[in-house]
């Protein structure tokens, strides 16, 4: 939800200026890199909050059946 409005405002002139400077400042061959990186981060953050998800559900499904 957070990400439509700042996409929405970023216009076509904008984006090209962003990646220019990007370019700049890592060149050519660091951009693959980065990329990389930013691919395997967001793979990780997924995977964390679903390994989260399913943590909750054992501790909860260990709970009910704990004998009273």
């Amino acid at each position: 939800m957070l990400n439509t409005p700042i996409l929405a405002a970023l216009g076509g002139m904008e984006i090209a200026v962003i990646l220019v400077i990007v370019l700049l400042l890592f060149g050519g061959k660091k951009i693959p890199e980065l990329m990389r990186g930013l691919g395997k981060g967001i793979k990780e953050f997924k995977d964390g909050k679903d390994g989260m998800d399913d943590a909750a559900d054992k501790v909860e499904q260990n709970r009910s059946n704990k004998p009273l």
